[in-house]
């Protein structure tokens, strides 16, 4: 609002220098900018990070697969909070359980895993993700945190844009004004030699 008053300001004002003008309409332009550029580009930008978000969340689902695995027994001093940047939830309780399952050859395999299951006593059925040769393998991404990432992403490009584009108005009104008190300064320097004489100029 502050550029469209400025440049309506200086519309018929006798005062008005031609820096003012243009300053008012360098402002003006910023905000065009900035109401236009920046949301479009920030949508352009974080619908691009979903759609590969979604993609690379396509491809971790179909690299992995829920098992049942058997708790033999809970490894000691196991209980610990982690916080999973792939997983919605922000902090999960994770046991640490040496578990038995097969693997989708038939494959008997056992290792030492992680899970959130609130009953780890031996026997107890867990579920665990593990890849397509049955070795224990991270969750994957879920759709819901995809889309977090991807507007996270987009918001970031939006604030980087208007970040720009403020900067470009600053450096330009910058470059403006001192280009004026150099002209200042130089019929400053031509006049004041003659400065206060009477008949000067006749």
């Amino acid at each position: 609002m502050r550029a469209l008053s400025g440049v309506w300001r200086w519309r018929h004002n006798p005062l008005r220098r031609a820096t003012d003008r243009r300053e008012a309409w360098v402002a003006l332009a910023a905000f065009v900018l900035l109401v236009v550029a920046s949301p479009a580009l920030g949508w352009f930008f974080g619908s691009l990070a979903d759609d590969a978000l979604q993609e690379s969340v396509r491809a971790q689902q179909a690299r992995t697969h829920l098992t049942t695995a058997v708790v033999v027994h809970r490894a000691s001093g196991s209980r610990h909070f982690v916080a999973d940047p792939e997983i919605s939830t922000d902090r999960a309780a994770m046991v640490t359980v040496l578990a038995r399952w097969r693997a989708p050859d038939g494959t008997a395999r056992s290792a030492t895993v992680t899970t959130s299951a609130r009953n780890t006593a031996p026997g107890t059925r867990v579920r665990i993700w593990t890849d397509p040769e049955g070795h224990p393998a991270l969750r994957p991404m879920d759709a819901p945190t995809a889309h977090t990432h991807a507007a996270l992403a987009g918001l970031g490009a939006a604030m980087l844009t208007a970040l720009l584009i403020e900067s470009g108005r600053r450096l330009i009104v910058w470059r403006m004004v001192r280009a004026r008190y150099e002209r200042l300064d130089r019929a400053w320097a031509r006049a004041g030699p003659d400065w206060g004489r009477t008949g000067t100029g006749s």
